[in-house]
């Protein structure tokens, strides 16, 4: 298992990318959350098997679906915090 924290750029905010991102972490089995920043980025915390996280943070890299366009993203490796789920903050 392993934990990243990841800040998404691009046009990402008001565009439904919060609800994309939890529905590929609930498919790939990802447990954690994202949230919005308020410089205009997101932020996701997510904990998985190693190579489930690279995919999914390959999938989110290369985002260019409806109005969501992802320009960078940064990833940062954490330690195990241990959720049991994926969620949307809102704070």
């Amino acid at each position: 298992m392993k934990r990243v924290s990841v800040i998404v750029s691009g046009r990402v905010q008001g565009v439904g990318f919060r609800y994309f991102v939890e529905d590929i972490a609930t498919d790939m089995k990802i447990t954690g959350w994202v949230r919005n920043l308020p410089d205009g980025t997101v932020e996701i915390d997510a904990e998985g098997e190693e190579e489930i996280l690279k995919n999914f943070t390959r999938t989110i890299a290369n985002t260019k679906k409806g109005m969501i366009l992802v320009s960078d993203i940064l990833v940062r490796d954490k330690e195990l915090h241990g959720y049991t789920h994926f969620t949307i903050r809102r704070d």
